[in-house]
């Protein structure tokens, strides 16, 4: 007979767990507590309407590549992705503005308007990110790296740069200030110092002019309903409208999982609710200086977003950010459309804290940046910290702990739990990063260490 196994929330994380596990013979049962699987990855509705809801905007291809094959599916053959191009824009109040097209030479060039000289500095920094990029790449596909595989795969001659801070990195250009910050918008969207980012972070450009960024046609939600289509053919029993109230551990006996005062035995679990959701939230028993660890951990917040159906023809770049350097805020208007297809749905995102929510989507509502690029338009929808939390069950609110580089460090959440037997972490908290490749992968190297157990 075979082994059981739960898996706990249905995102794109989640889904990949269960289609690997059911591929390695495991009977499978997928738990969700929403009606709609993919997680931060799905769809929102708002009256008639069906379009992107999630922080998700850009695609790794070379990622979820990987992750399509290990679960048995052709990319190309799943999803229509189209490079983006140009990418984004960073917009300052004084109205400077810095463009980052796919290819490189031409970002470079339009640099060099602005700033003599900082086109070649900009591209010898994004060739020494790619040959890094290239080295480090093998690590995405590990559980846990440890010294012996920076080693084999050389990667200790990069310890310097690894170690670094992501403002200490930039600084070393010599780059303008204003293009430093450009490169470090994606610290600045989430509300956070790039002094306490880590130096990955500065990859994001290597990615960008290299194998490029992508988006699906259809939007991201068809991601994950490519997952929960493969899925269903490999056998996996999904179960949405299920949430999970409490697991429980004993020693010697089957996990069991409490579902609406059922509880069902199991012989494994693998949890996609969030690291800290699982541990704070869902286990009861966990060791007192490891829960006060976890509870002292910054977290990363979902910020506001604002749904908008815009009039106007979409005109690219696809992202567009407006930063304020000297008060830290940063704003984004995103617009699929610019990509392709017919697509009149925009977003407005800003970070915000818990406490700040309101005022802050009240704020953008009020700032004028951005009223030009959507033009004509109506507001369909809007979430705060609260809504994200209430909707998704997130743990207080928030996505994972922040990708600061004293955690990364440290390193992320195990897949594998060292507190309970048996249980297995698969999402963003495992991975470092908030791309839904990253999530993907976490997925499958969280079932291939449940059997490497009890396979």
């Amino acid at each position: 007979m075979s082994k059981s196994v739960a898996v706990i929330g249905a995102g794109v994380g989640g889904l990949a767990a269960a289609i690997r596990l059911a591929l390695q013979g495991y009977d499978v049962t997928l738990l969700e507590a929403r009606v709609r699987v993919g997680g931060l990855a799905s769809a929102l509705e708002a009256g008639a309407k069906t379009f992107d809801g999630g922080p998700y905007i850009l695609l790794d291809r070379p990622g979820l590549e990987w992750a399509f094959g290990e679960l048995g599916l052709d990319l190309d053959r799943e999803l229509a992705l189209m490079r983006i191009d140009p990418v984004y824009e960073v917009r300052f109040p004084e109205g400077r503005v810095i463009r980052f097209h796919a290819d490189i030479g031409r970002t470079a060039e339009e640099m060099d308007r602005a700033w003599p000289g900082h086109g070649a500095r900009f591209h010898d920094f994004v060739e020494k990110l790619e040959r890094i990029h290239r080295d480090t790449l093998p690590l995405l596909f590990l559980s846990r790296p440890k010294a012996r595989h920076l080693l084999r795969h050389g990667i200790f001659r990069h310890a310097m740069f690894l170690l670094r801070d992501l403002e200490t990195v930039l600084r070393r250009t010599r780059l303008s200030g204003e293009i430093q910050n450009a490169l470090a918008i994606w610290t600045h969207i989430a509300g956070r110092d790039p002094r306490e980012a880590p130096s990955l972070l500065a990859l994001v450009p290597a990615l960008i002019h290299s194998p490029g960024a992508y988006y699906p046609k259809g939007g991201m939600s068809t991601i994950g309903e490519r997952l929960l289509r493969r899925a269903s053919a490999v056998g996996v029993d999904v179960r949405t409208s299920s949430p999970v109230q409490k697991l429980h551990f004993g020693r010697g006996l089957r996990p069991r999982v409490q579902v609406e005062g059922e509880s069902m035995p199991f012989d494994a679990v693998v949890s996609n609710a969030g690291g800290l959701g699982t541990y704070l939230g869902l286990v009861a028993d966990l060791p007192i200086r490891e829960r006060r660890n976890m509870e002292g951990l910054p977290l990363q917040s979902p910020g506001i977003c604002i749904y908008l159906e815009v009039k106007s023809k979409p005109e690219p770049p696809y992202l567009r950010f407006f930063l304020y350097p000297d008060s830290g805020g940063c704003r984004l208007f995103v617009r699929p459309g610019a990509v392709g297809g017919d697509t009149r749905i925009a977003r407005l995102i800003a970070p915000a804290e818990p406490e700040d929510e309101e005022r802050t989507l009240a704020r953008v509502l009020r700032e004028d940046w951005w009223k030009p690029l959507a033009g004509e338009c109506e507001i369909l929808a809007t979430r705060t910290p609260t809504r994200w939390g209430r909707e998704f069950r997130l743990y207080r609110n928030a996505m994972n702990p922040v990708m600061t580089r004293s955690l990364l460090r440290a390193g992320r959440l195990p897949h594998r739990s060292p507190y309970f037997p048996r249980l297995y972490l698969a999402g963003s908290a495992t991975h470092p990063g908030q791309w839904v490749s990253f999530s993907i992968i976490s997925g499958i190297l969280a079932a291939d260490a449940l059997n490497q157990d009890l396979g």
